[in-house]
Order: structure tokens, then C-alpha cells, then sequence
């Protein structure tokens, strides 16, 4: 059985978990500008209680974003620093992905329903995503039905699909303070939730067992703003 280590920073909260036998074990908490100082003991903390070295582990997952810059920086370097060391494989998992199954793993909600997953991507912006909830087995099982954004508050309205009949839509995330997403109609709203570690391990399960990795070197963050910025520059240059 594999053994994953994770990371994530990618917001306030700083978290690190731990699979072994299909056992999460995870070590989180709320520490906003403090994930240098925590991060590392962290993962020495969980290490040192199960008893392992990180040569005994078989590859590090981490939250890739979207998220805060400053936080994905971090913890992209962190894992970078580990995997070097210890001449292990990479997991790059999606913080609005683990969101949308940790929402779904705390509340069970109903097949075809839809999560759409918000985070504050700050200067009026939300990074978000949408996910249909499939029948479910061991663990929460989800489809995404669009692609990951950052935009505007009021233009998600305008990019999410028609409701399947008889299903509902769940609001997950800090983003949804916006008053501009109001006018989406949703069942249940979690603004609390947040990425977390013990969700990027349960993800990067089935990605190591179809050989999805990569290697520290070629392992990076999804920021979404990057992409809108470029296109921005080639429109303004092509004017």
C-alpha cells in the first residue's frame, strides 16, 4: 500500500497529512502568515508519530491552487526541497478540487447535484470551479463540469450549466461573501471551508496509482491569473 505525504498552504490554514494503509492522518491549523514557520514541524510531527522517514514515503502531493500566491509559493518550495532530498515523485492536486470533496466527504450530498467551490481571489475576483457529485463508493466521487476560473463575481452566474432535474447546487468557500453571487440559487453554503491537506491526499491516491506525477523540478502552482494577465498583454500588444 502507498504511502503519500501533503501538503497545502494555499490559504490561511496550513495543513499536512499523511497516508498509510488507507489511514489519513492529518495536522491542520488557522495560522495566517505563519505557514513558514509551521509547515516543516509539521511534517516532521506527523513523520515522527507514524514512525517513518521520508525515504519510506512514496510520493508528496501538494495543493497546486488556485490560491494565495504568497501561500503556493511556499509550499511549493517546501515540497520541492523534500522531494529533491529524498528522490521522490510529485502529486500536483486542485485546492478547489479538494475543496469540492471534502464539502462532499462532511455533508453526502446527492448524486447529480452540483458544488461549485469559490475562493477570493482578492481585486473583486473569485477563482472557482464546478463539480457534479457521482454515485458514490469508498470515497467522494466527482466530476468537474467546467473548467477552473478567475473572474469576476457577478460573471459566474453567467458561466455555470442548467441544473439536472431534481438536483441542487451547494455553495462551498470564502468566495461566496460576495454579494454579487447572491442571485445563484444554492441548497446549502459552507463559506468556511478551505482547503485541506487530508482532501489532497485522498485525491492524489488514485493519481500515483495511474502513474500521474511528476518530478520536483517539473512540478509548479496554478495561479489562473497568470493566464488572464498573459492574454490581456497579447490583446493589448495586437491593438
Amino acid at each position: 500500500m502507498s504511502r503519500i505525504l501533503a501538503l497545502d498552504t494555499s490559504s490561511d490554514a496550513c495543513s499536512v497529512a499523511l497516508l498509510t494503509d488507507n489511514s489519513v492522518d492529518e495536522r491542520f491549523s488557522q495560522v495566517p502568515r505563519e505557514h513558514t514557520k509551521r509547515l516543516l514541524p509539521m511534517v516532521d510531527e506527523i513523520l515522527a508519530d507514524h514512525q517513518l522517514t521520508l525515504s519510506q514515503i512514496d510520493a508528496i502531493a501538494f495543493g497546486r491552487g488556485p490560491g494565495s500566491f504568497t501561500g503556493l509559493r511556499i509550499c511549493l518550495g517546501v515540497v520541492q526541497g523534500l522531494a529533491f532530498g529524498a528522490d521522490l515523485p510529485v502529486i500536483p492536486v486542485s485546492t478547489l478540487q479538494a475543496m469540492a470533496v471534502g464539502a462532499q466527504l462532511q455533508h453526502g450530498f446527492s448524486t447529480q447535484d452540483r458544488i461549485l467551490v469559490a475562493l477570493d481571489a482578492r481585486m473583486n475576483e473569485v477563482y472557482w470551479c464546478e463539480y457534479e457529485v457521482l454515485p458514490m463508493n469508498e470515497t467522494a466521487q466527482l466530476k468537474p463540469i467546467t473548467d477552473e476560473f478567475v473572474m469576476a463575481p457577478e460573471a459566474v452566474a453567467e458561466n455555470i450549466s442548467a441544473l439536472p432535474a431534481g438536483a441542487k447546487r451547494h455553495a462551498i468557500g470564502p468566495g461566496w461573501h460576495y454579494p454579487e453571487l447572491a442571485e445563484i440559487e444554492t441548497a446549502s453554503q459552507d463559506l468556511e471551508a478551505c482547503p485541506h491537506a487530508a482532501d489532497i491526499v485522498r485525491l492524489a491516491q488514485p493519481l500515483l496509482a495511474a502513474g500521474e506525477v511528476v518530478s520536483a523540478l517539473d512540478a509548479q502552482p496554478v495561479y489562473l491569473r497568470d493566464t488572464v494577465a498573459w492574454k490581456k498583454r497579447q490583446r493589448f500588444r495586437q491593438s
